[in-house]
């Protein structure tokens, strides 16, 4: 199991309390977590990518290990410690301003 966490919006907009466990077949990449995240979750489908393109969306980040994954292809495997459930994938809102 992954746990997955996101942003409080994103949580509100999906209708999810807490934290998101989900359970992903192998290989285990960043783009077969989000197919499996918009699966799950309707309402997020186009928040986190381009609906058409899969494209992550400008200010929607990705993070595991401390490590930002947003710029790496979505279809290279994830962190073990991330697949085995004992670090969180963290979805993060990006800060803009001037």
């Amino acid at each position: 199991m992954i746990q997955v966490k996101l942003p409080g919006p994103l949580r509100l907009l999906a209708q999810i309390d807490g934290e998101v466990w989900l359970e992903v077949s192998a290989p285990v990449t960043q783009r077969t977590l989000l197919d499996e995240l918009e699966r799950r979750y309707p309402p997020l489908l186009g928040t986190l990518r381009d609906a058409h393109s899969g494209k992550r969306r400008d200010f929607i980040r990705f993070f595991a290990e401390g490590q930002d994954l947003s710029h790496q292809s979505p279809d290279d495997p994830l962190p073990e410690s991330v697949t085995r459930g004992q670090e969180p994938y963290l979805v993060v809102g990006a800060i803009a301003g001037g």
